[in-house]
């Protein structure tokens, strides 16, 4: 049934923006430098006559969603800016009334076809992870317009009495009669740890250093621990290499130790990250025996482990993770691109699900009811997010229940990207005790930020 909060969309702006990074940063065997954010701003109008603006940001991460040996870098990010592009002004050009779900629901039958025009040169097709990081400005900026034209926090009208449909209508039948409302929670917990990234490059001690950058910002990862003072770490590893990412875990162990002593601390926490370069299980069950044996404590702090093997589970059916789950949680991040894709990894063994608000806010929203219902361990990542962008990460992460940490490593590579909007939002940019402050992100749409609190970027 119509509802008179359903929004019909008025006007939608589009544009980019590229910003350096301080540091390069390692993943996947790829390097990348720079960080090329698209921004939407969606006018949208209530059948009542409310209008709200609403705003979405992401960096478009190519090396990331379409690491490809086909097509160059700068061609993948050109299709991807391209197809975000044609996928803004579809939604200009909707035409129809509805609340958010339904709204970038029916944009996304269309975005297939957008990524293939956008691809028609080029001797690769976008792949689906690619195309919803295309999407994902418009789908938050249409997700904030609703609730600032409802004077809201869009986690407070995610029930039946503003949505048209149930969750059956976008997950499966086993949940009918259920709403987002019954997995999100209306207001954001006050504080959530920061996941600070170590990264395959990244300096661990001064012994590390070949210079200094000087540019007032902390240089090594015992640096960061002391002036953040972080209790949560992502390691970046090779996959393909056993001894190296052993020492590696083995020597972040031994750099944090001496740093969380000055703190006084004895308690933190570390996820690995494989980037999908593990042949199969059988590496990790290994690298876990002898990390076990070169640092016992290192391992017993691993929170859980990311995808660790090829992001095409159809294609790889036997990299299972039944094992290696019994040791640690192993998170889908890359494969997780829908609901099928969800229930695959579940029989192949995974026990936990990374949710991205660069996958699209609806579908972040969905996989979020999804991994809760199946009992899965949850955690929220980024893709070197800055600015509005990773105050939508955190602005999710804050809600979902189970969600232990947010991870945010924009202010390490990219601070820049930043720095416009640490005056109205200190607690998120400047982090103390190791935590941001999610408390901060109370006002309508999507947090209460608008691109005016950062001069419009």
């Amino acid at each position: 049934m119509a509802k008179p909060t359903d929004i019909r969309i008025q006007e939608v702006r589009h544009w980019t923006h590229t910003i350096d990074y301080r540091t390069p940063i390692k993943f996947g065997g790829r390097v990348v430098t720079s960080a090329t954010l698209v921004n939407v701003r969606v006018t949208v109008e209530t059948r009542d006559g409310r209008q709200g603006v609403g705003c979405g940001s992401m960096p478009m991460g190519n090396a990331w969603g379409w690491p490809s040996q086909a097509v160059t870098t700068d061609q993948t990010l050109q299709a991807l800016l391209d197809t975000a592009e044609r996928y803004s002004q579809r939604a200009g050009e909707l035409g129809i009334s509805g609340d958010p779900l339904e709204l970038t629901h029916a944009l996304s039958e269309g975005l297939a076809s957008d990524a293939s025009v956008a691809c028609s040169a080029l001797p690769e097709s976008m792949p689906r992870l690619a195309q919803l990081v295309a999407c994902s400005p418009t789908d938050a900026a249409i997700h904030d317009a609703f609730g600032k034209a409802l004077g809201q926090s869009c986690y407070r009208v995610l029930d039946q009495a503003h949505c048209n449909r149930d969750l059956a209508a976008y997950l499966t039948p086993e949940f009918a009669g259920e709403y987002l409302q019954q997995y999100t929670s209306p207001e954001p917990v006050p504080s959530l740890p920061l996941y600070h990234l170590v990264g395959a490059l990244d300096p661990l001690t001064d012994a590390d250093l070949a210079e200094r950058l000087g540019d007032g910002l902390p240089e090594t990862l015992g640096e960061w621990i002391l002036a953040d003072e972080l209790t949560h770490l992502k390691i970046k590893l090779a996959g393909d290499d056993l001894p190296w990412d052993v020492a590696r875990v083995a020597a972040v162990e031994r750099a944090a130790v001496v740093a969380q002593t000055q703190l006084g601390r004895t308690t933190w926490c570390y996820s690995l990250d494989f980037n999908e370069k593990c042949a199969n299980v059988e590496y990790v069950l290994e690298f876990l025996a002898k990390l076990a044996e070169a640092s016992p404590a290192a391992l017993e702090r691993v929170q859980y482990i990311e995808q660790p093997t090829h992001r095409d589970l159809r294609a790889n059916p036997e990299n299972r993770m039944h094992e290696a789950a019994k040791i640690k949680p192993v998170v889908i991040d890359e494969s997780l691109v829908d609901l099928e894709s969800l229930q695959l990894a579940r029989e192949q063994g995974y026990s936990g699900v990374a949710l991205k608000a660069c996958k699209g806010h609806s579908e972040a929203l969905l996989m979020g009811a999804a991994a809760q219902k199946y009992g899965l361990f949850l955690c929220v990542q980024d893709l070197t997010c800055v600015g509005a962008s990773f105050l939508h990460s955190a602005s999710l992460a804050a809600r979902v229940p189970t969600v232990a940490a947010i991870e945010g490593n924009g202010r390490q590579y990219c601070p820049a990207g930043n720095a416009p909007w640490a005056a109205k939002f200190p607690g998120m940019f400047q982090i103390r005790g190791g935590r941001v402050q999610t408390s901060e992100l109370n006002g309508p749409g999507l947090g209460g930020w608008s691109f005016d609190d950062a001069g419009d970027q």
